[in-house]
Parts: structure tokens; sequence; C-alpha cells
């Protein structure tokens, strides 16, 4: 594995409470030698499980980079058994833009999560990806990696995990879900293959991830639950003590995710109309949409259906869509 471009301003070896930056070097007009400060934080005592923490691999979810990034300054290190490594905003040019991706790469190249394992000399963003997997994930044993429905959707509150390949490891990313207490447990598979979830599984890695509210804001209840739910993960592995006041874990239900018919998606441009909302039981052939046309009043609108039973536990935010925009995603009890 070639070595990393980027140097970190952290020692994770060294015991304590360390901030500091992962210098990603980007040279521009303005600055020849420059480098982009994604910020890091190292929390080390002694031996222990290794926990690697990541929130804003999308720059515009933002429970938990808000979260993190009180987690960092609370956490004694003295009450820390091993080590965590944060990372409160991993794709720091998207962070700072507000966006999903990156401005510094076109399209999808600036999307942090389809970009693993990255390249050594590639853009900035499969720079930050290649460090994550080859030097934190490569020196770790849990990744949880905090998402948000972003700008363009809403969720319900849940966790996400995908099958190891070994059914042990699977169980214990399941038990860690419901210990979180999310509303929604759910179990997806790994279809997209350059994400961090495929990332730490290929390395044989305890992950779990996130979708918390969204609308491109910070919900106050979504905050809540990662804010505890971190923190009683945590006292499980062992890195921290546990945390009594916090109280057990309200219920979880488990559920997943298959395929594309599990979405549904806009098939013109239009305004959308949501005909149901979220947490609702739907069926198959159900209307879920209508698409109207304010630009041709005289047009009739169109209705989208659902391909699927399941519970709505995603929906679109903004009104205006074009062909391709996802506008519901939908879930299914996990069988026994």
């Amino acid at each position: 594995m070639a070595t990393s471009r980027l140097i970190s301003e952290v020692d994770y070896t060294r015991n304590g409470k360390q901030y500091g930056f992962l210098r990603l070097p980007y040279s521009t007009h303005e600055s020849a030698y420059g480098f982009i400060p994604i910020p890091v934080v190292c929390i080390k005592n002694g031996n222990g499980p290794r926990v690697l923490l990541i929130a804003g691999n999308h720059g515009d979810e933002y429970e938990g980079q808000v979260a993190l990034t009180k987690f960092a300054r609370e956490l004694d290190p003295e009450r820390v058994s091993g080590r965590i490594v944060m990372l409160t905003a991993a794709n720091l040019p998207a962070a700072l833009a507000g966006r999903r991706t990156s401005p510094l790469d076109p399209g999808e190249a600036g999307n942090l999560n389809r970009t693993f394992p990255g390249a050594v000399r590639g853009s900035p963003t499969a720079m930050i990806s290649h460090y994550i997997d080859s030097v934190l994930l490569a020196d770790t044993d849990y990744v949880f990696d905090f998402h948000s429905g972003g700008s363009s959707l809403l969720y319900i509150p849940s966790t996400e995990i995908k099958r190891a390949e070994d059914a042990a490891r699977t169980e214990k990313m399941i038990e860690l879900a419901k210990l979180f207490g999310a509303p929604v447990s759910v179990i997806g598979i790994t279809d997209i293959p350059d994400n961090l979830a495929v990332a730490a599984r290929k390395r044989g890695l305890i992950h779990m991830g996130t979708e918390l509210g969204g609308g491109g804001s910070v919900s106050i209840d979504a905050l809540r639950i990662v804010e505890t739910g971190l923190r009683r993960a945590l006292a499980h592995i062992g890195v921290i003590p546990p945390v009594p006041e916090l109280g057990t874990a309200a219920p979880s239900r488990m559920m997943e995710v298959g395929g594309p018919e599990y979405y549904t998606f806009a098939p013109e441009e239009g305004v959308f109309e949501p005909l149901v909302d979220l947490g609702e039981m739907v069926a198959r052939g159900q209307p879920a949409a209508a698409i109207h046309f304010p630009e041709n009043p005289g047009r009739t609108s169109i209705t989208v259906p659902f391909l699927r039973d399941g519970m709505v536990i995603c929906k679109r935010v903004p009104a205006r869509t074009r062909p391709g925009d996802c506008l519901f995603h939908l879930a299914t009890d996990l069988a026994d």
C-alpha cells in the first residue's frame, strides 16, 4: 500500500487528548504549497479497543458533526480505555460549503462515500478516502459513520449496518444498533462497492452507520439519539465506562432494505406532492406522490406508485424535482 500524502499533526500512539489537522496537500495559484486542514481528534489512554468516529462524510449532514464536536470537548482522557479517533468534518471542503459533495471535485468524484479505497495521488476527495482506508481503517477495531438525510432527504432516525461475511460479526453489529436506541435499525445490502461500509467490511471491522434527520438542519431529537446512543455503544465496547444516567436504550424496530424496488423515483421534472409521510406503512401500487407542472397548468398531474410493501423511512425535502430524484425510501421488517 502506498503511503498517504496526508500528514497527521496528531500522534495516534500518544496518551492524552490531541487536537490537530490532517494536512491534505492542495496547490493553487494563491497558495503554491498549501494544504487543506481536516480536523482530527485523538483521545488515548493505554491499551484497549480502537475506535474511529466519522462525521461530515457528506458535508450537509450535521447531527453527527455537532455530536462529535461536543463529545470531543467533553470526554476526559482518563475515562478512556484504549483509543478514540474522531473526524468531525471528514470531507472538510464539502462541510465548509454546506454541500453533500466537495466543491473541489466535479460531480460524484466529490462524494467522499463513493471514492473508497481512494488513491494516493488522486483528487482531493480520493486522497481523503485513501488516508481513511489505508491509515485509519488499517489501525482500528470499530467504525461509526454518522450520516443524516442531508439537504435533500428526511429520515426517521435510524442506525444502519451491512451484513458481514461471518454471522458472529453481524450479530455484534446488530447488538450495537440495538444499544444505540434509534427508532429503526436497518440491515442493508452492500450495493455500493466504493463506500466506507464496504471498505470497513473488507478489513473485517465492526461498522455501524446512521441516518439521522436531515433537511439541511439539526434535528433536536436526532441529536439527542446520537449523543446518548454513542455513549451507550462505546461503553458496551469497553472504551469508556458505563453511563447509568443514560438509562436503557429504547426498543429499535429491526428492518431491512433490499433492491431497487425499495426506492421511489421521480419520472419527470415538476413539483413533488408527497401523498404519504414518514413512518407510514404502504402497499405495492399505492400512490406515493403526485408530480405537478405549474409551468404548464393545463397539464394533468401524474401519480408515482410504490413498487413494494413497506414502511416509509425516508422522503425527499425539496418540492422541485427532476427525473431520477429519490422521493421515498422503504424498509421492511426483518424476517426471523
